[in-house]
């Protein structure tokens, strides 16, 4: 386990957020109920707006399942003591880049690698 960083600050930030996001899952079902085809309710573009609508509403749920897949990736590799270094190269990852975002799991140059590719 790293000593240079505060990890219980970065693990309750980490716990907070996954909380944020469990409670806004149940907001986010009446989002992404199914469009009505009923031309005689909705007409046409009332129903493609609301198509596009639910597209964006089920691509911003994916992010968001992405983001809560990193959280409770990072809160695991705080149990077993593997936080705060890179999956790729097993280097320390930057206290700064952590501070801006705990759930991050790779070094900076491991990310600048996969961004390359």
């Amino acid at each position: 386990m790293r000593e240079d960083i505060n990890v219980d600050s970065l693990r309750k930030r980490l716990e907070e957020r996954q909380k944020t996001i469990l409670a806004g899952k149940e907001a986010q079902k009446k989002e992404n109920a199914v469009v009505e085809l009923d031309q005689a309710r909705v007409g046409r573009l009332t129903r493609m707006d609301a198509m596009q609508q639910q597209a964006m509403v089920q691509a911003a749920a994916r992010l968001i399942d992405i983001e809560r897949q990193r959280i409770q990736t990072a809160l695991s590799r705080i149990q077993s003591g593997e936080y705060g270094y890179c999956i790729l190269c097993d280097e320390e990852i930057a206290e700064k880049r952590l501070q801006f975002d705990p759930s991050l799991l790779t070094c900076i140059t491991c990310a600048k690698e996969a961004e390359k590719k």
